[in-house]
């Protein structure tokens, strides 16, 4: 049985915390770990098997991954990397004032 994305996401981004702000090297250890799990990985696998994997749909998309992502870091401060405290403190006051609810 495959472990549900969350829980992978969840996983990786306890084992490294800057996964949190990068979802390209987040999306690449999830396949990576999957290539592996399926027989396949190492330096010297081509790009055609990835692809074709992918496109089978037995690697997770990254759209899933992402969201997971996001869910995990709306729930949990935990996983939240810079780039969020980024955007929720600087630059969501900044867009607040500029739309007139620097009072709300």
């Amino acid at each position: 049985m495959k472990a549900k994305t969350k829980e992978k996401v969840k996983y990786w981004l306890d084992f490294d915390s800057s996964l949190k702000d990068d979802d390209n090297r987040l999306c690449a250890n999830i396949w990576a770990e999957e290539m592996v799990a399926l027989g396949f990985g190492g330096i010297e696998t081509e790009a055609v098997v990835f692809l074709k994997l992918y496109a089978t749909s037995k690697l997770t998309s990254a759209p899933s991954i992402k969201r997971a992502r996001a869910k995990l870091q709306e729930e949990d401060a935990s996983f939240r990397g810079g780039k969020y405290m980024l955007r929720q403190n600087k630059l969501q006051k900044k867009w607040r004032k500029d739309l007139g609810y620097e009072n709300n």
